[in-house]
Order: structure tokens, then sequence, then C-alpha cells
């Protein structure tokens, strides 16, 4: 009873910050985003009669298993089986973990697939977001393919993420320039609970549905300055919440800020690209995909960034035969 999944992590145009169920990690409002191509997750599970116990080993380090959100997936997955059987998880990711780069969506969401997989499990697609939702919001966007829409939804069947348009459909990119490694001060998980603490968290969600719309028009449409200015807008927004929140929430270092304002120079000097931040340090810079290698020696020059990584609209989870064990 084995199977491995590999999972991307992807980049919200449209945040969600906030959570209406805690338990169910249903999200304050709906989001948008993109699977990203070169940020992956591959992770193998075995369910087994002869494990004693459970063992969770991500990138090569044993994890302690008490109160450990990777078991009490397996648990879920187990409940849905109706198994007691033990498992042996294997998790690789191919960038930094816990930097701000979304890790705990391919994380969980590569989980999912490959657990409910190795139990013999028929999920659908539906079926396997909203499942991956309770591992790890953000998971359940890197089930389907490409631009991702994620419905807030009121009760646990309702919450769940589609794909909107497939990867090749708007001719984009998402070069990624790592600033730091360091893992963030706060897991995103928990600074989730500070929302609605800013004063400005309401009037974000009066206004967020509006949003989505036209960010999801101007892909349709393929408008990319119409679709850079909104994402990038929003960016600044969202982070204007943590700001405000109490206690504030900073995740942005020196480094971030300098390359935010670079990117908007390169604009004013006629190369066009936006930027767009998760929780985390490091920075995504969206541009047309025939700019890449520009926008790729602009930011390896600067000596704030220590890694560039280009991505391009990815598909989803899914299954491969190369295992890790």
């Amino acid at each position: 009873m084995k199977a491995t999944a590999v999972a991307s992590s992807n980049i919200a145009f449209v945040k969600y910050w906030g959570r209406k169920n805690e338990e169910l990690r249903l999200p304050e409002n709906g989001s948008i985003s993109m699977n990203l191509s070169s940020l992956q997750t591959t992770t193998t599970v075995e369910f087994n009669n002869e494990f004693e116990q459970d063992e969770i080993v991500i990138n090569g380090k044993r994890e302690a298993l008490q109160n450990n959100r990777a078991v009490k997936h397996l648990d879920r997955v187990r409940s849905l089986a109706k198994i007691d059987l033990k498992a042996k998880v294997i998790t690789e990711n191919n960038f930094p973990t816990a930097t701000g780069l979304s890790s705990s969506a391919s994380g969980f969401a590569a989980l999912t697939l490959a657990a409910a997989s190795a139990v013999g499990l028929n999920l659908s697609r539906k079926e396997l977001s909203i499942l991956a939702r309770l591992g790890s919001g953000s998971a359940c966007r890197s089930i389907p393919d490409g631009f991702v829409e994620w419905m807030d939804g009121e009760k646990n069947e309702t919450s769940y993420a589609v794909s909107i348009f497939p990867p090749d459909y708007f001719d984009i990119a998402d070069v990624v320039a790592i600033v730091s490694t360091e893992k963030k001060f706060l897991p995103t998980s928990e600074g989730q609970k500070t929302a609605q603490t800013s004063p400005f968290f309401k009037t974000r969600l009066r206004l967020i549905k509006d949003k989505i719309n036209r960010v999801k028009k101007a892909i349709k449409d393929k408008n990319f300055s119409e679709f850079g200015h909104l994402i990038e807008a929003e960016a600044l927004e969202f982070h204007s919440i943590l700001f405000t929140s109490n206690p504030p929430l900073f995740y942005w270092t020196p480094q971030t800020i300098l390359v935010m304002k670079e990117v908007q120079a390169w604009r004013q000097e006629g190369l066009e690209a936006y930027f767009t931040i998760n929780t985390g340090q490091d920075i995504h810079v969206i541009c047309r995909k025939i700019d890449i290698q520009k926008i790729s020696k602009k930011l390896s020059s600067l000596k704030e960034v220590s890694n560039v990584i280009v991505n391009y609209p990815s598909k989803g989870a899914h299954l491969v035969q190369n295992h890790l064990f």
C-alpha cells in the first residue's frame, strides 16, 4: 500500500487571510492562485501492518510525532479508508521550507494525494481539495491545474478549489527572488488567528469579491498590465492587514523592500513586471515569459538576492511512479 505524489506550491494573486472556522480551515474570503512549476514537493506514503508507529521524514529530518499535523492528516485518511495501519512518509521539497514560499501548500497536497492513493481511496479532485484544505488551507489550491480559484464556502463541503484556466492559458511567469532561507518567525497557521484584530480587516472583506472578479477578468482577457497592477496592490493591501494586526506581523526584511522598489523602478524604465509576496520575506516577480531572462538577470545582479527560481504555470498534484523509498 504505497503511492508517491508530486504537488506544486502556489502563489496567491488574491490572498486568503483569516479563518471563519479554525478546525475546518474555512477561509474568511476566497482567493485566486497559480501553481508553480519549480517549487515542488514529492511525497511517498506507505501503510503497512508491520509498522508499529507512524514515521514522518521531511528533507531528511525525522519529525516528532506528538501534535504533528501530518499525523493528524494521516488519521483523516485512515478514518475515510476505515483502517488503522501505521504509515511511513518521506517528503522532499526542492525549495526552501517555511520561508513564505507555501511549502505547506505543496506538502499537504502531495501528502493528501499520496496517502489517499496508497489506501485505495478513489477521490475526485473536489474531494481531494477539501481533504487537503483540512491539513493546510492553501493546500487545496495545489490540487487543481494551472490558475485556480478557492471558494470560501460556509461549510466543509462547499470550500474547495477549482481550475479556472489551464497552465498554458496566460503567457506569464513567476521569478522568485530568494532573499533569505531563514525560517519565518511565525507560521502562517498561527498568524491567521490575528486577522480580525486589524481595524481594516472588515473593509478588506467587503471589497474582496469585486477584486477577485477583476483579477479573474484580467486573466481571462490576458490583460497583463491590468492584472499586474491589481496583484501588486493586493499584496500591499494584504500586508497592511498584517502590519496593523495585534500583535503586528512583519514578514518583510530590508532586502524584501529593496527588491520591491527595484521592480517598481524597472517598470518606470519600461520593463513591465510586478511583485507579490506571501507571508514571508521572499519576492515573487510576475512578468511576461518573453521577459524572463531580463528579470532573472536583474534579480541575480542584486547582492541581496541569493537565488532566483523561474516558475511557469503548472499542473496540480499528480501521482508518479518513482518512490522515495
